[in-house]
């Protein structure tokens, strides 16, 4: 190749690169590093910034609002990730088996996290209606007097986290690759050894699926941090702040006070939080984590 034909393939191939580049500088970097300046000033979008330094942060960590939605945000996280992924490791076991419709059923699991969250907020708060919602009256089969969930403080966050149980579907699909990708002669050798299935599963099923299990407890994390359209569309952060989640927390600093500055500080903190925790989260995952090809990482 020549030296001309070498510099007329580098123009090809940065012209055909062009458009995901100019819309990778345009749409993602150059917001990335305006909020992070906009974080340093006072700026409610109409007037031109102004810098104050690190007063958004200092009135950040004074302001009881986000110490609510930090709490609220915690709460979710907690509850709901732990439950979901459980939810849906139980159900690629029990559809990873030779059952009649298999096909069938591992459709229907997946089908509710393709419905869109608008739309899913809206189905399930009819489902929560405290009067004629689903919900409350499977419960008054069992003779049990359903609350109003979105209407009170003290179930209104957990019938959120009830909600996102619906889309364990996702996390169930990756399991079910993870389980498929088990040798079955490990499985064989676990059998001959006198092992039982608990112990199979335990000592020969689970670690192979660590590396699943580790990315799906990232993302779920990830998700359970940037938690909004159930908030704005079913609760509005109420009933008393008790789905006041930090990305609505957000959500109303920057567009119902129209404060740019301090809400992309908030956005800063969240994405600086998140590292952390994805972090602290693959160092110890050195010691729980085993790959196919050489044991752990």
């Amino acid at each position: 190749m020549t030296f001309k034909e070498s510099r007329r393939q580098t123009f090809y191939m940065y012209l055909f690169i062009a458009p995901w580049l100019i819309g990778f500088l345009v749409f993602a970097l150059y917001p990335i590093l305006a909020s992070l300046y906009y974080s340093f000033t006072d700026y409610d979008i109409i007037h031109p910034p102004r810098f104050v330094g690190l007063a958004n942060y200092i009135e950040m960590f004074h302001n009881e609002l986000f110490w609510k939605s930090v709490v609220v945000t915690l709460k979710y996280s907690f509850i709901g990730v732990p439950v979901q992924l459980l939810l849906a490791l139980g159900f690629a076991l029990l559809l990873n088996q030779t059952i009649p419709f298999r096909g069938f059923f591992r459709t229907a699991m997946y089908f509710p996290s393709m419905v869109s969250g608008v739309a899913m907020s809206l189905l399930w708060y009819w489902i929560f209606n405290p009067q004629i919602g689903l919900f409350n009256y499977i419960l008054s089969w069992f003779g049990i007097h359903g609350p109003a969930w979105l209407m009170n403080p003290d179930t209104a966050l957990y019938a959120l986290i009830i909600m996102t149980l619906w889309t364990a579907g996702t996390g169930m699909i990756l399991f079910l690759a993870g389980l498929q990708g088990v040798p079955a002669s490990l499985i064989e050798a676990a059998k001959l050894d006198g092992a039982g299935r608990f112990k199979t599963f335990l000592h020969v099923t689970l670690p192979m699926l660590s590396p699943v299990l580790l990315f799906q407890l990232i993302m779920s994390i990830i998700d359970s941090f940037q938690v909004f359209t159930q908030a704005y569309v079913m609760t509005q952060g109420g009933p008393n702040y008790s789905t006041w989640f930090y990305v609505y927390n957000l959500y109303t600093s920057a567009f119902k006070e129209y404060r740019a500055g301090y809400s992309s500080a908030l956005a800063w903190v969240l994405l600086i939080v998140v590292m952390i925790c994805t972090a602290l989260i693959m160092k110890a995952s050195d010691r729980y984590v085993h790959y196919e090809g050489g044991g752990r990482k």
